[in-house]
C-alpha cells in the first residue's frame, strides 16, 4: 500500500536561467501532480556522479504518492538551471576543488531551499577530505554534525533501524540552516552500487540499505 504524503515541494517552474541566485524555491499550482526530478551536479569543471544509483526514485514512487522522473538530470553546478531542482546529488572519488563560481552557486542553491544529498564514493578518503573542505569553506560559521538514527529523516518512508554495512559502524552527517537539514552527507557511501550496471564498491564501507535510507531522505527534503 502507497504512504499518502502531502509535500511542499520545493522547486520552481521557470525556464533555465530565471532564476536568481538565493531565490526560494516554490510551487504553484497543484502540487500533487508535479513530477520530482533530482540533478546530479556535475561540479569541479567536468567531474560528475558516474556511480550514484537513481533506483531509489523508483522506490519512492512506489511506495508513496509523490511522482518522481526515473533517472537523474545531469546539471553544471554553475549552470543557473540548478535552481529548478529540489533536490541534487553529488558524489565522486579522489581530490576535487569547486571553482570560486561554483561555491557561491551552491551556497545559494542551499540557502534558496535546495537540498543536497552527498556520498564519498567507495568510502574514498580524498573525495571525503576534499568535500568537507569544500563545505567548511562555503559555510565556515557551520559543520556537518552527525544525524542520530532517532531522527526523523530515518522514518520518513521507511523504517530504519541501523545503517547496514560490511561489518563497521556507519553515519550519516546533516548541514542545517534556519532549523532544516538542507544536506545529509556520508562518508561511507550511499550510492548504491549493487544495482548500478559497470559500478562497484571495492573495499569500501558502502551502507548496504542505501535505497531506503536515499529514498527517506528524499522524502525528508520535500516535507521540509
Amino acid at each position: 500500500m502507497k504512504i499518502l504524503l502531502t509535500c511542499c515541494f520545493a522547486f520552481i517552474l521557470a525556464l533555465p536561467g530565471t532564476a536568481t541566485p538565493g531565490q526560494n524555491l516554490s510551487s504553484t499550482g497543484d502540487e500533487t501532480s508535479q513530477m520530482v526530478t533530482c540533478a546530479n551536479l556535475i561540479y569541479a569543471g567536468t567531474r560528475s556522479s558516474v556511480c550514484f544509483s537513481d533506483s531509489f526514485l523508483r522506490n519512492v514512487a512506489e511506495d508513496s504518492t509523490i511522482a518522481t522522473a526515473r533517472k537523474f538530470k545531469p546539471v553544471k553546478l554553475t549552470d543557473g538551471e540548478v535552481y529548478q531542482f529540489p533536490f541534487a546529488v553529488m558524489t565522486g572519488e579522489g581530490e576535487f576543488s569547486l571553482r570560486e563560481n561554483e561555491r557561491e552557486q551552491l551556497k545559494n542553491y542551499l540557502l534558496g531551499g535546495g537540498f543536497l544529498l552527498a556520498s564519498a564514493g567507495c568510502s574514498n578518503k580524498e573525495w571525503d577530505r576534499a568535500f568537507r573542505g569544500e563545505i567548511a569553506a562555503i559555510f565556515p560559521d557551520l559543520q556537518l554534525k552527525p544525524l542520530p538514527m532517532d531522527h526523523e529523516i530515518f522514518n520518513t518512508l521507511h523504517e530504519i533501524a541501523d545503517l547496514k554495512t560490511k561489518g563497521e559502524e556507519a553515519k550519516l552527517e546533516g548541514l542545517e540552516i534556519g532549523g532544516k537539514i538542507v544536506l545529509v552527507y556520508s562518508s561511507d557511501g550511499l550510492n548504491d552500487t549493487s544495482t548500478m550496471h559497470g559500478c562497484c564498491c571495492c573495499g569500501g564501507n558502502e551502507i548496504k540499505n542505501a535505497q531506503q535510507v536515499n529514498a527517506n531522505i528524499l522524502v525528508y527534503a520535500l516535507l521540509q
